[in-house]
């Protein structure tokens, strides 16, 4: 993945930070406060780690392909202390960046490896990772190479057998795009698949943000998640596509990037 522009740390005006990649807003970041996730993509990634939880254990392992301001990792660190975790952030440059401007807690056990999410992942053992994050952007979009069914199968293989993938999506109101990816999540062999938003987002009403959460058949039942995302303060709500949804999955031959992303002043924060 390349990188139209460098990383930039913008404060909020009041007590986190926004970092900025391509000219797109990639995290928001409290150092004080870790539970202030700012997006609300975000904070349903994080709503879906709590019902993970509820339902099995606190995972042991979480690997993350994409870091910037490292906004969910910090949240694992304070929800879970002490969690292993794995990220894998091709962009030294705004690691060291992340590093020095919004210092990591202490104690941590979060290790950035310099490394694109392919050729990381490839290296990681068999089912290795209870859960796997995939949040990576260049160009303000989900690069093609992390949307194919070559993909998904590699995400399939390191996930433990009562693993989770938590995706970040962004596509146009059609989600044709997310379709396709989602054909090719379960083509990969994680079935169980929820699409995780706003209510303005799910209904088709603007292009958004959707969380895809996949698993294998029994780990983590839908209602259950319904129920956790309802009780939260955002108004999301959850949807389950059915087989009429989904896409012919991808592959790296025809694998396209998600849509570009709208003007910046149509982004939102909480």
């Amino acid at each position: 993945m390349t990188h139209d522009r460098p990383g930039e740390i913008i404060p909020d005006g009041h007590a986190g930070a926004i970092v900025m990649l391509d000219g797109q807003p990639q995290s928001h970041v409290n150092v004080t406060d870790p539970t202030d996730l700012g997006f609300e993509y975000v904070e349903l990634m994080a709503t879906a780690l709590d019902t993970y939880a509820v339902g099995l254990a606190p995972p042991r392992t979480v690997t993350h392909v994409g870091g910037a301001g490292l906004t969910l990792p910090r949240w694992v660190q304070h929800r879970w202390p002490g969690t292993p975790q794995v990220v894998l952030e091709p962009d030294a440059a705004l690691t060291e960046l992340v590093r020095r401007e919004l210092p990591l807690p202490r104690g941590h056990r979060i290790r950035v490896r310099a490394v694109d999410g392919r050729r990381g992942l490839a290296a990681l053992a068999p089912a290795s990772a209870e859960v796997i994050v995939v949040d990576a952007y260049a160009q303000g979009c989900v690069p093609a190479e992390l949307v194919g069914i070559e993909w998904w199968r590699d995400v399939a293989r390191v996930l433990a057998p009562s693993g989770m993938l938590l995706a970040n999506l962004a596509d146009e109101p059609d989600r044709r795009w997310t379709g396709r990816v989602v054909g090719g999540v379960v083509e990969a062999g994680l079935t169980e698949v929820d699409l995780l938003g706003t209510h303005d987002v799910l209904k088709g009403r603007r292009f958004g943000n959707l969380v895809l959460v996949a698993r294998r058949h029994g780990v983590v039942a839908g209602p259950e998640l319904a129920r956790a995302v309802a009780r939260g303060t955002l108004r999301a709500g959850t949807r389950r596509p059915g087989p009429a949804a989904y896409g012919k999955g991808f592959s790296d031959a025809d694998a396209e990037p998600s849509p570009p992303p709208p003007d910046l002043g149509r982004w939102r924060l909480r």
